[in-house]
């Protein structure tokens, strides 16, 4: 059983505006506490509704030690289940995509409809109920396309997110897109580390030569630009072709629209598109990136192009698992439109570089000299966010359960 009162005092240890303690990095019982009162309270991003186009197509991964599964059933509703039989615990759908017209555990066949009600199981009690033994369902929510599911019996409200963050994403369709390339990375780093890495650009311009050619590394908080006028025009061009630009946030969500480096259309080494056919309703594909973000795990990149999808899985207290996704329109063609190495290439780079990093990061922070630092107020306010987030969603559930 989980102390506490003791995990308690290691959040009381912490400065304001600096890097957490030691113990909140490495420590096993922080890491257990981590999945129980941050991933299991949280609103998680899987990716996008068209990885499962048609009735019994199935999503399955593990959320911590938690195997969950996506199924679309023949009303065309997605819903979620824990993925793990009624029976005798057994994972039943294989982890990854897949597809079937019914859900049936390899151990002993007990079988599920697409909507979770038991069907079958095999050599019973006369007794035995099965509307008793259904999977146990999991909050999901779809918004524009994007799948989230939240693994809490109480999940935090999502109606300001779906207002507030919905027409930003609506325009790039991505119900009619398709997953065109997916990676996992594994990191030898705590995921507060992968995330807080992930969370700023301070690092960018000698840790990410590929990226930084588009990408603006040298804007100032939520990204400000110097530059007002260019901004400005920005702003009105994407006001005339009906793209809202935000910035728009909640608690744990934020969502903005900005413009990439001059002369780059998406992120790319030339600035060139990566994808022949174009994303959702965005004119000639000219339109920066459209950036969403979830606490506390996710980051995303909607270009005119394509979608990337960044998501941090923690594994071990020293161990976490990018799950990397690009996303092209259904139409665009592998091969002829786009190919899956020139989509993923700068990403890729990306990400390998940022595990390095956050390997690096995980050493020094396991150092017997490790005392936690001030965070920059200018380079890393979203690094001090989701920081801050997690003390308070941590303190939260400390209050709630002792």
């Amino acid at each position: 059983m989980l102390d506490l009162a003791k995990i308690s005092d290691l959040f009381a240890q912490r400065k304001t505006g600096h890097a957490l303690p030691q113990a909140l990095y490495n420590d096993p019982d922080v890491f257990e506490f981590d999945l129980l009162a941050i991933y299991g309270q949280s609103w998680l991003l899987l990716g996008l509704e068209c990885e499962l186009p048609k009735a019994g197509a199935t999503l399955a991964m593990n959320i911590g030690p938690w195997p969950i599964v996506v199924v679309r059933g023949r009303d065309g509703t997605l819903r979620a289940f824990h993925n793990s039989c009624r029976h005798r615990g057994a994972q039943i759908c294989k982890t990854g995509h897949g597809s079937s017209p019914r859900l049936v555990c390899p151990y002993h066949k007990w079988t599920y409809e697409l909507t979770g009600e038991l069907v079958s199981a095999p050599r019973m009690a006369e007794d035995f109920e099965m509307n008793d033994h259904g999977l146990t369902p999991i909050a999901i929510e779809v918004l524009e396309g994007a799948v989230h599911i939240c693994l809490s019996d109480n999940p935090p409200a999502f109606d300001e997110y779906r207002a507030k963050a919905g027409p930003l994403m609506a325009p790039h369709d991505f119900a009619n897109a398709k997953l065109a390339h997916e990676s996992v990375l594994v990191e030898m780093a705590n995921w507060k580390l992968v995330m807080e890495n992930a969370r700023e650009c301070y690092h960018c311009l000698t840790g990410h030569p590929e990226l930084s050619a588009s990408f603006p590394t040298g804007t100032t908080a939520y990204f400000d630009y110097d530059d007002k006028a260019a901004l400005e025009a920005y702003n009105q061009k994407m006001e005339a072709m009906g793209l809202p630009v935000g910035p728009v946030e909640g608690d744990w969500w934020q969502a903005m629209r900005f413009p990439l480096n001059p002369g780059f259309v998406t992120m790319s080494a030339d600035g060139k598109p990566l994808v022949a056919k174009t994303m959702g309703r965005v004119g000639d594909g000219d339109v920066g990136t459209m950036r969403w973000a979830l606490e506390p795990h996710s980051f995303c990149h909607t270009l005119g192009d394509f979608t990337f999808i960044f998501s941090a899985l923690p594994v071990a207290p020293n161990e976490t698992h990018v799950v990397a996704k690009w996303y092209v329109s259904k139409d665009a063609v592998e091969g002829v439109d786009y190919t899956a190495e020139g989509l993923s290439d700068i990403w890729n780079k990306t990400n390998i570089q940022d595990r390095d990093l956050a390997e690096n990061n995980q050493k020094g922070v396991n150092s017997i000299g490790y005392k936690p630092g001030p965070y920059s107020p200018e380079a890393e306010v979203l690094v001090l966010r989701i920081i801050d987030w997690y003390c308070a969603k941590a303190k939260a559930y400390i209050d709630a359960n002792s």
